[in-house]
């Protein structure tokens, strides 16, 4: 998935500039291991590029820095943030409960050399560390990185990850679950790895607007896509979303119509079984 794009085929376009994509269809049983992550998704990944270049690190090491310390200073980040510890701080307690800290996982980030949209979004991830000390170690993939764009991430703190998931990752302790702008086929089948009641309530998601997603789907009644977003539609019943600001069309590209989403499904009977 390049990120960077966040576009497949056979796909019904929104309004706000990102798509709704069918997933890839797969008949393998799927098998849970000891990791978290689903048995028949895991792919070991590397860098397609073997070879980096110190001088086009350290430039990117700088180009992110000016990024992060671009986005602290912005009336953007000073909403973002308050959000957090106002409107949704009771979602995140309940979320960590008794644990200190909730690890985040970023997937999909797309290219922190090529764009400006994935600088930015590593940016917000890179300050929520910053500036939240609950929040713990963050592991970061997209096929498309480079191993320049790998070492870069690891300058900054971050692991990149050696398995490519595809989305599939169990929320075995709490987990951030950061993915602004991905395909709709990486959300679901985060929901569908997840879907059992004590899953659920370790995860949290920043992403692409469910209710725009629900809202956008009931537009397009004859299309195939909906038999692919099955999870996605199914949590509504049991989401809280917050929507943020994006205050500025600075930020708009990088994080338009992006939500908090919390699950808080009461009974097991609230999971249906989805095929999709």
């Amino acid at each position: 998935m390049a990120a960077s794009e966040k576009t497949l085929t056979n796909k019904c376009t929104t309004n706000e500039g990102w798509t709704v994509v069918l997933p890839r269809r797969s008949r393998q049983r799927r098998k849970a291991t000891k990791s978290g992550v689903l048995e028949e998704k895991q792919e070991p990944w590397t860098p397609t590029d073997s070879q980096t270049d110190p001088s086009k690190e350290a430039t990117l090491v700088q180009k992110m820095e000016r990024c992060i310390n671009r986005i602290e200073r912005s009336e953007f980040y000073h909403t973002f943030r308050d959000q957090i510890q106002t409107s949704v701080v009771d979602y995140f307690n309940r979320v960590l409960g008794s644990e200190i800290k909730m690890q985040m996982v970023i997937y999909g980030i797309g290219s922190i050399k090529l764009y400006e949209p994935p600088r930015l979004q590593l940016s917000l991830a890179i300050l929520m560390r910053r500036d939240f000390s609950w929040i713990g170690n963050i592991e970061v993939f997209d096929p498309i990185l480079s191993a320049t764009e790998s070492r870069v991430l690891e300058a900054l703190g971050c692991s990149v990850m050696s398995i490519n998931e595809h989305g599939r990752r169990e929320a075995l302790k709490p987990t951030m679950f950061f993915m602004p702008h991905c395909e709709a086929e990486l959300y679901n089948n985060l929901l569908q790895a997840n879907w059992k009641l004590n899953l659920l309530k370790n995860m949290v998601l920043f992403g692409n607007s469910f209710e725009t997603y629900e809202q956008h789907v009931s537009l397009c009644k004859n299309s195939p896509i909906l038999n692919s977003m099955g999870h996605i539609l199914a949590a509504q019943g049991f989401t809280n979303e917050f929507r943020i600001q994006t205050v500025s069309d600075d930020y708009y590209n990088a994080f338009h119509d992006s939500s908090w989403h919390f699950f808080s499904p009461l009974l097991e009977t609230e999971l249906p079984i989805i095929n999709s």
